[in-house]
């Protein structure tokens, strides 16, 4: 499917923007002031706590079994990578996070995601208020073909935002460390901006809206060393306000800002059938010094995948 071609169909602002729904109400976005990391809690004597607990998630399309039995925790301002060989579930598995695989004809999924204790699959969630909360900015960038100023601003829009629209546009620009190389260029195309100013602008577009969690898959593959370093720091710096799980192929890049990670294998059945599994999930320093399972170990050095 061509992302650029059909915005609505990768959860472009328009289908994250809406009222809260009755039962997925969130909690909102708390002030940076009294944002702390999951280690200065720890420090501070505070627990841990998590954004999404996912208990015996499968994932289907139609017949076809992509993901088997996964349960894992993720917290809070953390980022939190899944990693793994290309087919091993870990796009599947983060698109389930806001209902992504809904737009899937045949898609289906068992077990369950809750999200701030509330599980997002149940029947009177709405899934569009899902999207809104939380964001998501995929592999290649996809800004539409509007304004730098409009791009930011449509979400907003549609969800009938009645504060200042240009402060908003410039608030979003200014955490996606963006405002300053484009404050000049506010109404011109998106599409003049190189690729790694459009990946930010991205970012911003998914701010604006307020969400509280940002799913990344895979959002340095198709940019340059020096605009992947700048969305890694803009990825450290935002876990200040939200929380982050990234789908990545470069576990340099796992390794150098994720918090936890996640290692996502395949098995292969008789018949051919291709089936992603979670193997091991754990803090960041242990799946790459110490992993428990001798897989893991042979996939962060080399010797498969």
């Amino acid at each position: 499917m061509n992302d650029q071609a059909n915005p609505d169909a990768t959860a472009s602002p328009e289908a994250q923007a809406t009222a809260p729904g009755e039962r997925l109400a969130g909690r909102g976005r708390p002030a940076a002031s009294l944002v702390y990391s999951n280690a200065r809690r720890a420090e501070a004597g505070e627990p841990e706590s998590l954004i999404f607990d996912v208990q015996g998630l499968k994932a289907f399309y139609g017949s076809f079994q992509a993901v088997a039995d996964t349960t894992m925790a993720i917290r809070e301002h953390e980022i939190t990578a899944l990693i793994g060989p290309s087919g091993c579930g870990k796009t599947t598995v983060l698109r389930c996070f806001n209902r992504m695989n809904d737009l899937i004809e045949g898609a289906r999924v068992e077990g369950t995601i809750r999200y701030h204790g509330i599980d997002i699959y149940g029947d009177k969630v709405d899934p569009v208020e899902v999207r809104r909360r939380i964001g998501m900015v995929f592999q290649k960038p996809n800004p539409f073909p509007k304004s730098v100023f409009d791009n930011i601003a449509f979400g907003p829009r549609i969800a009938g935002y009645k504060g200042n629209m240009n402060d908003l546009v410039q608030e979003s620009l200014t955490r996606a460390a963006l405002w300053d190389e484009v404050k000049d260029k506010l109404r011109e195309s998106a599409y003049a901006l190189s690729g790694g100013q459009q990946q930010r602008l991205c970012i911003a577009r998914a701010i604006a809206t307020s969400p509280d969690v940002l799913l990344m898959d895979e959002p340095c593959s198709s940019l340059d060393p020096i605009a992947t370093l700048r969305i890694e720091e803009l990825m450290i710096q935002l876990t200040r306000d939200y929380s982050i799980v990234i789908v990545t192929h470069n576990m340099q890049q796992a390794a150098r800002v994720s918090d936890r990670t996640a290692f996502f294998t395949v098995d292969v059945k008789e018949t051919g059938m291709r089936t992603g599994r979670l193997v091991e999930f754990d803090t960041t320093e242990v799946i790459f010094t110490n992993p428990r399972q001798k897989q893991t170990e042979d996939y962060i050095t080399g010797r498969f995948g």
